[in-house]
């Protein structure tokens, strides 16, 4: 084992191990226990990165084991065990833990203090990313910086200038595969007419034309 997959290994096993939300929090305690949700190799060429795991995921203790992430796989054109190698694709959500509900059911926010404890280590450990999948407006707010939109809906309609960025990895930047943005969709049939077929074709390059050791 090289010394850059060896400290891959360690940061992977601090971050599963991490209770910062619940022993030293930025801000109100997460109200159940820290169980963060994460894949990542030093081979992936490929990154999905969203906003936090719900609550299946939490019970399960894998990314995208749901409706949203059977929408994600046919979004890219992947079977489930193309999508969960590892060794080709990285899962990076922007919170590792479910972060709870509001009073009317839905998730709140992913939490902050992953992303700064975290994050940049992480994709530092990751030398082989070619293409970050943004997902959702959490996502795309991090990984774009100030080339992000003022909306998810300017963001999504800058996404062949997003892809074409000369820094790497380049980003892509995708709508949450919720039920919730079946409306956004609808108004919008260039996500499927014309993103998916990139989206599909860079999948392909970047992960079944990869044989990894």
């Amino acid at each position: 084992m090289n010394a850059s997959v060896s400290e891959l290994d360690s940061l992977l096993r601090a971050i599963r191990a991490c209770r910062h939300c619940v022993e030293t929090p930025s801000g109100a305690k997460l109200s159940h226990e820290p169980r963060p949700v994460l894949r990542a190799s030093a081979t992936a060429r490929l990154a999905v990165c969203s906003q936090a795991p719900g609550t299946r995921v939490y019970r399960s203790g894998i990314p995208f084991t749901d409706a949203s992430g059977d929408r994600l796989r046919d979004w890219m054109g992947m079977s489930p065990q193309e999508f969960y190698d590892e060794r080709r694709v990285a899962v990076v959500p922007m919170g590792f833990c479910f972060p709870g509900q509001d009073a009317k059911g839905g998730d709140l926010p992913p939490r902050s203090e992953c992303a700064a404890l975290w994050h940049e280590r992480l994709f530092t450990a990751l030398p082989q990313l070619e293409l970050i999948l943004a997902v959702g407006s959490y996502a795309q707010n991090w990984h774009l910086g100030d080339e992000a939109g003022p909306s998810l809906q300017a963001t999504m309609l800058g996404w062949r200038q997003h892809l074409k960025r000369k820094t790497q990895p380049r980003v892509l930047p995708l709508p949450h595969p919720s039920w919730r943005n079946n409306g956004w969709l609808r108004r919008n049939p260039w996500f499927e007419e014309e993103l998916l077929p990139v989206l599909r074709r860079e999948v392909r390059r970047l992960v079944r034309q990869t044989r990894p050791s």
